[in-house]
């Protein structure tokens, strides 16, 4: 990450930026993600999360982050240093060749930058840690917001606009595709 300060800890997977701890989930951290995440203006724009999303299912992630294959999978829980716990980005194999990355941020962090941030230093990771040249990311199209951020953390729009099926909503919605090259 150019101009910023950035650490990585193996194996606990602890990334720092200069706002944000990216670190494994605990379950310990459940009751937060559950109170941030049920948010039906959150789970509607990810694909794997239900609405409503409650404590089951936070400690149902937490479970399933904790058996992920770590050599093609791999999520952080997104920490503002001083306030704890704002969200979650990650890593897994989709569809395609490379790695996609998904992310979400608790409503009260919106706008402030954290996603990009969030972003970026996990691109870095996958770049250094895999050494992965290229990550895709969609976006539904009905959330500009999510591209901008994806944007700003220098992803590429490909010009595929594919069907993702949205768990919280239980249809298909239309996508559009980036990608992100080192």
């Amino acid at each position: 990450m150019q101009g910023r300060t950035m650490s990585l800890t193996e194996p606990t997977r602890e990334i720092e930026t200069k706002h944000l701890t990216l670190r494994t989930p605990r379950f310990c951290d459940c009751e937060r993600i559950a109170t941030l995440a049920n948010d039906r203006d959150i789970v509607t724009m990810t694909g794997r999360m239900p609405w409503p999303y409650g404590l089951d299912d936070a400690k149902a992630f937490v479970a399933a982050v904790q058996s992920q294959d770590a050599r093609h999978n791999a999520t952080f829980l997104i920490e503002l240093k001083n306030e704890g716990p704002i969200g979650v980005i990650g890593l897994f194999m989709a569809n395609d060749p490379v790695p996609e990355i998904g992310y979400w941020i608790g409503k009260p962090y919106w706008g402030r930058g954290l996603a990009s941030e969030a972003l970026k230093a996990t691109t870095h990771w996958a770049h250094g840690h895999w050494q992965r040249r290229a990550l895709m990311a969609g976006h539904f199209t009905d959330n500009p917001a999510s591209g901008r951020v994806l944007d700003k953390a220098g992803f590429l729009y490909t010009g595929e606009i594919r069907p993702l099926f949205s768990k919280a909503r239980n249809t298909l919605c239309q996508s559009r595709m980036m990608v992100w090259m080192a």
